[in-house]
């Protein structure tokens, strides 16, 4: 008797592949969750010590040495205008790459890695814009949450005081 099965004649369906551009980091910040296209995230660490510099807007919170890179960092929570909150175990720095500039994205925790394809990503609503919502380019609308996608470009390029090559 030959235990082989034979599947020459079972068609499979080809699986869409989700393409980069619709893959996001997620992440929380209190309740909120914020999604980040993966092309712009090169690691995730835990929190290293940050080193002050002066006259830098109170959500650019220093620089990082990271692995001889010294690395700009975002709070995130405090660039939104939330309340500030004490870093613990779960507080972790995205690392992102956009153009020329590495950056970290201190936030509250990382949520998962998920695919949101373009046709479920709407337009943030106009009536109800708020500080936070210039820097979120669309609203992913998924099964069992929402997720806010931002524009990271835009949120690390106003009023920050942190410079990219624009070329």
């Amino acid at each position: 008797m030959n235990d082989e099965i034979d599947n020459s004649h079972v068609e499979f369906e080809d699986e869409p592949e989700e393409s980069l551009d619709e893959m996001y980091l997620t992440f929380m910040l209190a309740e909120d969750e914020f999604g980040i296209n993966i092309s712009y995230v090169t690691e995730i660490i835990g929190i290293l010590a940050i080193t002050f510099v002066p006259d830098l807007p109170v959500f650019v919170k220093g620089i990082i040495n990271l692995r001889g890179q010294i690395i700009p960092v975002i709070d995130v929570r405090l660039r939104f205008q939330k309340d500030p909150m004490d870093y613990n175990d779960r507080t972790c720095v995205i690392v992102l790459q956009i153009k020329d500039l590495s950056i970290g994205f201190i936030v509250d925790s990382v949520a998962s890695c998920c695919a949101i394809p373009h046709e479920s990503v709407i337009e943030p609503p106009v009536a109800q814009r708020n500080f936070h919502q210039k820097y979120v380019s669309g609203i992913g609308r998924m099964t069992d949450k929402i997720v806010q996608i931002l524009n990271c470009e835009k949120l690390i390029s106003e009023d920050t005081g942190i410079e990219f090559d624009v070329a």
